[in-house]
């Protein structure tokens, strides 16, 4: 289980596996469609055990324990029921007690709902209860969030842990009176007891809280509603100074805002008595500190003034701050742990392919650091690295099944827009190929509130495999560029987004990159509407469209939060005007001339399907080629290998027949 690979940080003698390309459709799909082998893992406080979550093909995900110092099997500790539920994470309470949230899907009135609870069990599987508080007949809500650990190490107390929770009120027996207030605390719970203490009395408008690493509740954030019950647009946070329990102002946010909106409280240094967060600088997101010893001060720790500063890096049990990363052609991650600093350059230079190194665990003295390492053209391993004996080991490869497989490098690149402004992408080629007069297609991302990144992506790298070349455009109305490239959003801005994705098209045609009639456009999600907003805009431009679970109809997309509490700030996400009907595929789906290819799944919470089958039937109204897909029992993110399989295959056909290629 455990693969010594190294001293000293060399790895002088590894070999590689020669690259061998599969040699039709149906099996490259097969493996590119597979699931990860490794969804989510952590290191025990001892640093002597994983537990890490697999998919599984009949239950859904499984969680297993691997010992790393001997060659003992790795150990089933739990399962999910069913592909209606899935464990979502499992990490250390102890060095010998896990605690796991599982997701569960449920029907009411053919609408598909979600809850979550977390268990504790011990780490062979023995001693399985919820954490999660029950809930009785005297309830007056539904208890959907079944809490999350906001920190790992209650001093003086091994096994427990802070535990948010949704406290709902009761109704006393023959008595229509409330016995408890309702809202958002934080309990102190016993994880092989379940004795529990009420740590964070509930509040109606808190919805965040952000513990210290030791035990100790510092920030709260809070968001009210207004007297149609819709939830306000500005979010509030509160510090509490040391030993303190009055609650202060610390900062409030805008949440309509195209930037961070004001700070945004993220991670507690108890050690330097101050709170990371995000904030505004020059129309940029940038990292700062606030005191929390009541001067208020603050400090900014790095900005940009080119992309957000975004990412903060916190490693171990008690969460500790150790940098902070952003992305320009790469992800960057600037350490200010010195240690962690140098190590992280040596790995990365050790390594084969020098990939980009992130370290996802610690044990609990920081002695065994698990990470992980990948890069475009390798899904990438976890690894255990020793500090005391500098011993690097493999632990678990994400994609076994692709060692073999023949990969592409993703390269940085720039194009015009119709505008003169030069939109950031990344271009991959298929392996060996010369780039020219090549099968091509245009892949934005998914969000709209996203970019891509350089590393490895499994569609992409499928459809570089089956020869086509793949451009990816982080279009004015990405993220991680700055409020002024976000624009007021990908869908209020719709005719700048979809207007530099159709500009990446012709870039891929002026260059002799595509083929003649050999140009595609496949995207998932928000992805999913610029294809086919794409094929409106320019309906001569792309042979084909590939939209999985897209949105296609802005004004249902609105309208389906009416009556929730969140309505407000989607009405002002999507607005009001000729945009609406404009930038709505299905509302133009006369003007389509390319064959569309949809996929989406009916459990979809995210995107829900009505909106694909809404696009479905106005294009068969309007006698334009369709083909559809439903993925029953399948969410968004289509988390099952034949179904991602099935997609990638008949993606790739439905390209090649609609190129003029042959099918294969």
């Amino acid at each position: 289980m455990f693969k010594r690979l190294l001293a000293g940080v060399a790895l002088a003698g590894i070999v590689m596996a020669a690259p061998v390309r599969a040699e039709d459709g149906q099996t490259v799909a097969a493996k590119f469609g597979a699931l990860e082998s490794v969804q989510q893992i952590s290191l025990s406080p001892d640093g002597t055990k994983v537990a890490y979550v697999k998919p599984h093909p009949t239950v859904g995900t499984v969680v297993y324990v691997a010992d790393l110092t001997g060659t003992v099997p790795p150990k089933m500790a739990i399962a999910s029921h069913g592909k209606d539920e899935q464990i979502y994470w499992c990490g250390w309470s102890s060095d010998t007690r896990l605690v796991c949230k599982i997701h569960i899907q449920y029907e009411i009135a053919g609408r598909w709902l979600s809850f979550t609870r977390v268990y504790a069990l011990n780490a062979d599987g023995e001693k399985a209860v919820m954490l999660t508080a029950n809930t009785n007949s005297r309830g007056l809500a539904a208890q959907f969030d079944g809490g999350t650990v906001i920190d790992w190490d209650v001093a003086g107390k091994p096994g427990s842990v802070l535990l948010t929770r949704y406290f709902v009120s009761e109704m006393r027996e023959g008595a229509a009176i409330a016995e408890q207030r309702p809202g958002f605390g934080v309990e102190e719970v016993d994880t092989l007891s379940l004795k529990r203490r009420t740590v964070e009395r509930a509040r109606g408008d808190a919805n965040e809280y952000i513990s210290d690493g030791n035990g100790n509740v510092r920030i709260m954030g809070t968001i009210g509603a207004n007297p149609d019950g819709y939830i306000n647009t500005k979010s509030s946070y509160y510090y509490r100074k040391q030993g303190s329990k009055t609650w202060e102002p610390l900062s409030r946010l805008d949440l309509t805002a195209s930037g961070v909106g004001g700070f945004n409280p993220y991670a507690i240094d108890p050690v330097k008595d101050v709170v990371y967060g995000f904030d505004d600088k020059d129309g940029y997101s940038a990292l700062y500190t606030v005191a929390l010893d009541g001067s208020g001060k603050k400090d900014l720790v790095l900005g940009r003034g080119d992309v957000d500063v975004d990412g903060l890096v916190r490693i171990g049990r008690d969460s500790r701050v150790v940098g902070v990363s952003y992305a320009t052609e790469h992800r960057v991650t600037e350490f200010f742990d010195p240690e962690l600093k140098k190590l992280g350059a040596a790995l990365g230079k050790a390594l084969p392919g020098k990939p980009l190194v992130s370290f996802v665990d610690a044990s609990a003295n920081e002695a065994k650091l698990l990470l992980f390492a990948g890069s475009d053209v390798d899904p990438g391993k976890f690894y255990l690295y020793d500090k005391t004996s500098r011993q690097l080991g493999e632990v678990l490869p994400v994609h076994p099944d692709l060692s073999a497989a023949a990969m592409a490098p993703m390269k940085a690149i720039t194009f015009p827009a119709a505008d003169g402004t030069q939109i950031p992408a990344y271009l991959t080629l298929p392996p060996g190929s010369s780039g020219k007069n090549i099968p091509a297609i245009v892949m934005p991302h998914g969000g709209p509130a996203s970019r891509d990144e350089w590393g490895f992506d499994w569609l992409v790298q499928f459809f570089a495999a089956r020869g086509y070349a793949v451009l990816q455009p982080n279009f004015r109305g990405s993220a991680g560029y700055g409020s002024a490239w976000y624009k007021k959003n990908g869908f209020q801005s719709w005719k700048i987004a979809i207007g530099d994705v159709v500009d990446a098209g012709r870039w891929l045609k002026s260059q002799g990159i595509a083929a003649p009639d050999k140009l595609g456009i496949v995207g998932w999600s928000y992805g999913g509407y610029a294809a086919l907003q794409g094929a409106v805009l320019d309906p001569d431009l792309f042979k084909a469209v590939v939209a999985v679970a897209p949105v296609t109809d802005l004004e249902r997309l609105r309208n389906a939060g009416l009556g929730s509490s969140s309505y407000e700030l989607l009405e002002k996400f999507i607005g009001h005007g000729p945009h609406i009907k404009e930038g709505s595929p299905a509302q133009n789906a006369a003007v389509f001339k390319a064959p569309v290819l949809m996929f989406h799944g009916d459990r979809d919470q995210n995107v829900d399907i009505a909106q694909g089958r809404f696009m479905r039937d106005k294009l068969q109204a309007a006698g334009k080629p369709v083909q559809w897909v439903e993925f029953p029992g399948l969410a968004h993110s289509l988390t099952d290998s034949a179904a991602r399989t099935r997609l990638l295959f008949e993606s790739d056909q439905f390209l090649r027949k609609a190129m003029g290629m042959a099918a294969n």
